[in-house]
């Protein structure tokens, strides 16, 4: 069964003014991303703005992702929503529609215990025939996934890896070495956190980075692969500041204005978030210089 590997963008949903899917757009984003040598991209993730979108409008994110991909890379899905019920709705739409794995983060706004949790999994899987990766985003949902109940969940058949934005490296070596790393991948959802995963053990990460410098965020893997540690420390070192700059405007707001100074308008991001101030606009620039991608479409 296929399994999470590589570095797989997050990608933005590029929406306008009035809050409608700006199709074109997401194109490019996708071209943009393939073209620096991704090994996936992920439609609907929290980058993606899932949480705000209407079912229609995901319908339509996930069709444009698989029919422009045109296999050119691996598609993953979110279906991330905070009842079991919406989540299987989703899973289904999702493979329908033709992706090759699905991403369910943990339910937001409730707070289910470690049982619930299992059985909300549970569930999921049995109701599809993709490849399931668990998600934990403690920091967002306020619900972890301990590394029992992940050893747990990863004997299930579809149930093929997790993506940790915990950003706490003793949880995600749990999950590393108490999973079989053969059938269980790993990735990391930090992405200052990319070559400490892959040196531990893991499968590369789901990065919101990706949008923007993708072929830094790669450089990583494709170093590591290729047994050049100290080059995968360069490019890890290089992409740091970006991930740092997501703290000059409220999430997830600073990738569509990293991608507006690249030079491909992703739109605005939903109310109640707004554009981020000239003076962090200027800070973010500087970052975008200083890996290369500034003004890189013009």
């Amino acid at each position: 069964m296929f399994k999470p590997f590589g570095i797989i963008p997050a990608l933005v949903t590029p929406l306008d003014e009035n809050g409608r899917l700006m199709e074109d757009a997401l194109r490019k984003v996708i071209d943009y991303t393939i073209a620096g040598g991704v090994h996936g991209v992920f439609v609907l993730g929290s980058t993606g703005e899932i949480y705000g979108l209407d079912f229609e409008q995901k319908r339509r994110a996930i069709e444009i992702t698989v029919e422009h991909t045109a296999g050119r890379a691996p598609v993953y899905a979110g279906a991330s929503e905070i009842t079991t019920r919406d989540c299987i709705r989703l899973a289904k739409l999702a493979e329908d529609i033709g992706v090759q794995a699905l991403s369910v983060l943990t339910p937001y706004f409730i707070s289910p215990s470690k049982n619930e949790l299992k059985e909300h999994y549970r569930n999921i899987a049995a109701a599809t025939k993709l490849p399931v990766i668990l998600y934990g985003n403690n920091d967002r949902t306020n619900v972890n996934l301990p590394p029992d109940l992940v050893e747990e969940l990863s004997r299930i058949d579809n149930i093929v890896g997790i993506k940790d934005s915990s950003g706490d490296m003793t949880q995600m070596g749990e999950y590393i070495r108490r999973a079989n790393p053969d059938e269980f991948h790993v990735i990391a959802g930090r992405d200052t956190m990319i070559l400490a995963n892959l040196a531990y053990g893991g499968h590369g990460a789901i990065a919101a980075t990706a949008n923007v410098a993708p072929a830094v965020v790669t450089a990583i893997y494709d170093s590591f692969q290729a047994g050049n540690l100290e080059k995968a420390r360069e490019y890890q070192y290089k992409l740091a500041p970006l991930r740092i700059a997501f703290g000059l405007g409220s999430f997830p707001v600073v990738m569509k204005e990293a991608l507006r100074l690249v030079g491909i308008d992703a739109g605005v991001t939903l109310s109640p978030v707004g554009p981020i101030s000239d003076e962090n606009r200027a800070k973010l620039a500087e970052v975008l210089k200083g890996l290369g991608v500034y003004q890189l479409f013009k």
